[in-house]
């Protein structure tokens, strides 16, 4: 299986379980890996062939900006979920994290794995 991939989404989103969380944007960075064949797209050279990275970077940065969840976990869940439904991608690894919530760590967050059943 082939693997397009986007690294380093920033976005702003209401995410956490404490109020001070929730009174304000946070940055969330992702970084998607998805599975594809990319040989037809690359025999035809044809952006129809393919997964278009452009339109998942603005489908999941409108859906992530717009959310509001209490934990990094749901929100990289619901994601998995619109790459596997909408983009017809049969694998997806998420990594998701928060900069700066934890005194002393550069940044916590998740990392799913997640296929078409």
């Amino acid at each position: 299986m082939d693997i397009i991939y986007l690294n380093a989404i920033r976005i702003e989103a209401i995410i956490g379980i404490y109020e001070w969380e929730r009174r304000a944007r946070q940055t969330v960075i992702l970084d998607i890996e998805m599975g594809t064949d990319v040989r037809v797209a690359a025999a035809s050279d044809n952006l129809n062939d393919t997964l278009d990275y452009k339109a998942v970077a603005q489908r999941i940065i409108a859906y992530a900006s717009g959310s509001e969840f209490h934990l990094v976990e749901t929100l990289a869940e619901r994601i998995a979920e619109i790459l596997l439904s909408e983009f017809k991608s049969p694998w997806c690894r998420i990594r998701l994290n928060k900069q700066g919530v934890v005194k002393g760590v550069r940044d916590v967050g998740v990392i799913i794995e997640r296929g078409r059943r």
